[in-house]
């Protein structure tokens, strides 16, 4: 049985509610999404004392609402170096905490010429596999004569978001870490957490709460210019013609990831994509497709940025993706199992990273690649702030 005030999460292990406030801890964690729960790991694998401050009750953040879908293959330059850090940690965890995990790839389906020129323009630099139409349609459950060819991303990683992230949590709480659920940071300053249920000192201070950053240091965010993206996404039950072995990315999403979109052939891609469909452009489709191991398939997403997720959600939006759904794999709309509106930050950078006093650290991915690049980015900060190598 669980103690009173305790609450049981990530596979039994006991989560404290706060009731015993206070404490004293070499790292105090603030926030328990992936960049929080990456901080909590490279501090604990130190050999260091280490307390999580998650104002809910469990995690209910981006970290649960994306694809699971970790695209390491896709990134280049800071964001490359973190995504390939990220994956070692990604592959440990999984073996380690004890959830699915699979080393899959991603698929790309390239429906036009300038798609499979972008392609093979990013395949120069290795880590890409270029596929002929018959070779994708081997590979994906694509429609007959939707695609002209496509590629494989050879390094990439898919978990299930909504279970790693507990068992990751449990996994840390059985190494010794303290998670102190339902209890808010109201203040940070050199080697103190002021909460809800008291202060809590500690020699390093994580501050990880992605877009909430605006809350507890709104001059962060305000010179950061981070703001709030929300989307679309949906859980679905679809008759695939067979099943989806690897994330499946369009040329919607090539558009969006640095690898591809900052190469010329793009320009062609995103001219071809907003001329042929402005209706999706109006959105902002990241067209893309992954399936979890019950067989459900994950659809999304679209985008819209402001300093206030607004909770109205489109229709219209919803409507498109599962349209455009049915059409690239030729089946008839899929069942709609679930329907949610994920939120990340985001900014100018796609990492924000200062040192706010002495020991005290504001981190965030203000993009959509924190389940790629968060654990990468975590690590890479807590080395600097303890001067601690952590062991192979």
């Amino acid at each position: 049985m669980a103690a009173e005030g305790a609450a049981m999460i990530g596979g039994g292990a006991q989560f404290s509610s706060g009731s015993a406030p206070g404490g004293c801890f070499d790292v105090a964690v603030v926030g328990s999404g992936i960049v929080g729960l990456g901080a909590a790991y490279a501090a604990v694998r130190r050999g260091l004392s280490v307390v999580v401050i998650e104002r809910g009750a469990r995690i209910t953040g981006a970290t649960i609402r994306n694809f699971g879908h970790l695209c390491i293959g896709a990134q280049t330059g800071e964001a490359r170096g973190y995504a390939d850090a990220a994956r070692e940690l990604w592959l440990r965890l999984a073996r380690d905490a004890g959830f699915w995990l699979r080393e899959s790839g991603t698929l790309i389906a390239a429906r036009h010429d300038d798609e499979f020129r972008l392609i093979e323009a990013a395949a120069a630099g290795g880590g890409i596999r270029l596929l002929d139409a018959q070779e994708l349609a081997d590979a994906a459950p694509v429609a007959p004569g939707v695609a002209v060819g496509g590629g494989v991303i050879e390094t990439d990683l898919q978990t299930d978001p909504r279970v790693a992230a507990d068992r990751i949590a449990g996994f840390l709480a059985a190494r010794g870490v303290e998670f102190r659920m339902r209890t808010s940071a109201t203040g940070v300053s050199s080697g103190r957490v002021d909460t809800t249920r008291g202060s809590v000192s500690a020699g390093t201070v994580v501050v990880a709460v992605g877009h909430d950053i605006d809350q507890l240091l709104p001059h962060v965010a305000d010179d950061a210019e981070v703001e709030r993206c929300a989307l679309d996404m949906m859980r679905v039950q679809a008759a695939l013609p067979k099943p989806l072995g690897a994330p499946l990315l369009t040329g919607w999403s090539l558009v969006r990831y640095g690898r591809f979109a900052r190469l010329p052939e793009a320009v062609f891609v995103r001219e071809h994509l907003h001329r042929q469909r402005p209706d999706l452009a109006a959105i902002d489709l990241n067209q893309m497709y992954t399936q979890l191991p019950d067989g459900s398939l994950l659809l999304g997403d679209t985008h819209v940025r402001d300093s206030v997720a607004s909770p109205f959600q489109s229709e219209d939006a919803q409507q498109a993706i599962l349209d455009e759904a049915s059409a690239l794999f030729g089946i008839a709309a899929p069942r709609v199992i679930e329907r949610w509106q994920g939120v990340y930050a985001s900014a100018p950078r796609d990492f924000l990273r200062c040192e706010l006093d002495p020991g005290v650290y504001a981190l965030a991915v203000t993009t959509g690649i924190g389940m790629t690049c968060g654990l990468g980015f975590a690590e890479h900060v807590v080395a600097a702030a303890t001067d601690i190598s952590a062991p192979a």
